[in-house]
């Protein structure tokens, strides 16, 4: 059985090993809700998931690929500087969702 190899986003040097996988966070600023309700970067809320990019997965990550929108527990991650930006590194099994991809009207059946 071949073993699949690790991938990155072009111009990424990084190698991720295992069932590792780096994800870039999406901007924590201002946001609408699904009713238009402009909500700001400052409000808080409870336990709240994140959604973010995949930039690069390990070998052994079966369920995400590269490019992929997931959503994880930001209260669990462990973050990484690679060439000056920050990145977030994740194991497989703390992503709880991946995004779908876009219908005819380019929504993706997530809430915000």
């Amino acid at each position: 059985m071949a073993r699949r190899s690790s991938a990155a986003a072009p111009g990424l040097p990084i190698r991720m090993l295992h069932d590792r996988v780096l994800v870039s966070l999406e901007s924590e600023g201002e946001r609408r809700s699904g009713g238009g309700i402009l909500i700001p970067a400052t409000a808080t809320v409870g336990k709240r998931l994140a959604w973010a990019e995949v930039v690069a997965v390990g070998p052994n990550v079966r369920q995400v690929d590269v490019s992929d929108r997931v959503l994880f527990d930001p209260e669990e991650r462990l973050e990484v500087e690679v060439q000056s930006k920050e990145y977030v590194l994740l194991r497989e099994r703390d992503i709880h969702a991946v995004a779908t991809s876009e219908d005819e009207q380019g929504r993706t059946g997530l809430y915000l």
